[in-house]
């Protein structure tokens, strides 16, 4: 019989495990005018051991560029096209016929995401959406592709409406009956997973001042215990994740598995975007590959291997928004990589987070912005930006809704805000509006806080105002 030291019988376990984990795969955008061709970009993937892709369309020269090769495929019916599937059935057999089944098997397309965080879409497209997966599902059965393709839809985590602690994330009442059960119904008939895009980023950037950086990149920290269940949760993205398992539990859906359809880290920010740096944006990256290759699940669902793709493959220099969304990418557009991190279990053997000696400024939380200008109104009451005695804390109605909705749950939730008021049936529940309810939970966290320095922040979401707001018949305390 062999035997083993401690050391050695160390080593052995530790490659045991880098053999039984979850798949991580990247998404390739193309938003931009200096990207390679597809050839080369293939030949990237390949070297750097990625054998999962998904990409926002399905363009004959990256379909074709992928075929024979290993590397699975998820293509994407655009928002745009919903409306048209969700019509008519000789519409989806025509796109399946033209976009999936003219290329498979020869490129393994193994999904096709019908959409993209629909909820979110400003063309209203949500109550298309069901009808369009399945249309498309009907078409892959067609052509004998159904159980070889998974049809679903990725979802961001402003679908919640709750998400704080994650023993209780539910999805947003108004989804849940038109859409919701009939989707999770679909998906599991189909043997099919939901699609879901997390971004810890955006809660950490909203509330760098009480959530641990450490808690954001899956470093060693001391964790935060979730009064509903009494698990501890790591890291952020781990919360997240089972705030999505619960909602799905509270639907009686715990069978429908989940795929990470994208979650990510930018390299680069404007000054107001916290956190945003290479160093971070490996250090996320980087855990988050460890953790999911080695068999890391969440702490509601341990055994859980997740397929996590990484947002994104490239910088895209044509992406509007702020200076973060140009700077998502794991590599340049000239191939090289932004930074050096791991995507499989050979590269983990000699990867290691290091993290700097002395923290980034960027990482610091900033202070409250003040703005002497007039806010326009809003069409449910108007406010004026000042720095004066009496104040309240509004939302930002310009600020992105994702980041909003991000804002609202952690100050109803980890914030500690009284939000009981703007809770169905409740004295400020109307006007039910996002700008309205967050209004009202930022203005309670910040009075909370005695009207401290920056804690009327939420990553450039809200701001002080001096005339009390006005949102209904609700009134917005001063005190507590």
């Amino acid at each position: 019989m062999l035997r083993l030291t401690l050391p050695a019988i160390s080593l052995f376990l530790t490659l045991l495990t880098l053999t039984d984990g979850g798949s991580i795969g990247v998404n390739y955008g193309r938003i931009a005018n200096n990207l390679p061709s597809a050839v080369k970009v293939v030949q990237l993937l390949k070297s750097n051991g990625l054998n999962r892709v998904k990409v926002y369309d399905t363009d004959p020269a990256v379909l074709h560029a992928l075929s024979g090769t290993d590397i699975k495929v998820t293509v994407d019916l655009p928002n745009q096209q919903l409306f048209a599937a969700a019509r008519s059935l000789s519409f989806a057999v025509a796109w399946v016929n033209r976009n999936v089944a003219a290329y498979h098997p020869h490129t393994q397309i193994e999904a096709i995401a019908v959409g993209n965080e629909v909820f979110a879409d400003p063309g209203n497209t949500t109550k298309f959406l069901v009808p369009a997966m399945k249309n498309i599902h009907q078409a892959l059965i067609r052509f004998n592709l159904h159980n070889q393709i998974k049809v679903s839809s990725p979802i961001a985590l402003a679908a919640l409406g709750n998400s704080y602690p994650s023993s209780a994330g539910s999805f947003r009442p108004e989804l849940i009956e038109p859409v919701f059960e009939p989707m999770l119904r679909f998906l599991r008939e189909t043997g099919s997973y939901l699609m879901v895009n997390v971004y810890p980023f955006f809660a950490y950037e909203s509330n760098a001042d009480v959530i641990s950086l450490d808690y954001a990149l899956f470093r060693q920290n001391a964790g935060v215990v979730d009064p509903g269940n009494g698990l501890r949760y790591f890291n952020l993205f781990d919360a997240q994740i089972d705030a999505v398992f619960a909602a799905l539990s509270a639907l009686k859906y715990n069978d429908v598995e989940i795929v990470v359809t994208e979650t990510g880290w930018p390299s680069k920010g404007d000054n107001n975007e916290v956190g945003a740096s290479v160093e971070n944006a490996a250090a996320y990256n980087g855990n988050l590959v460890r953790k999911i290759l080695t068999g890391g699940g969440t702490p509601l669902r341990p055994k859980a291997d997740l397929t996590v793709y990484l947002f994104a493959l490239f910088n895209e220099n044509q992406k509007f928004g702020p200076t973060s969304e140009r700077n998502f990418g794991l590599f340049y557009p000239d191939e090289r990589k932004v930074y050096d991190i791991p995507f499989t279990t050979e590269g983990l053997k000699d990867y290691h987070d290091r993290p700097s000696t002395s923290p980034s400024p960027s990482t610091a939380a900033p202070a409250t912005p003040v703005n002497p200008v007039t806010a326009p109104s809003t069409g449910n009451g108007g406010v004026s930006k000042s720095s004066a005695a009496n104040t309240w804390c509004v939302a930002n109605p310009d600020a992105q809704k994702e980041k909003l909705q991000v804002a609202l749950d952690f100050a109803c939730g980890e914030g500690g805000a009284d939000c009981r008021p703007i809770q169905p049936g409740a004295t400020c529940y109307d006007p039910n509006t996002l700008v309205a309810h967050a209004s009202f939970a930022f203005n309670s966290y910040y009075q909370k806080k005695a009207r401290a320095g920056g804690s009327c922040y939420f990553g450039g979401s809200a701001y002080v105002v001096t005339q009390e707001p006005k949102y209904g018949t609700c009134d917005f305390p001063t005190g507590y």
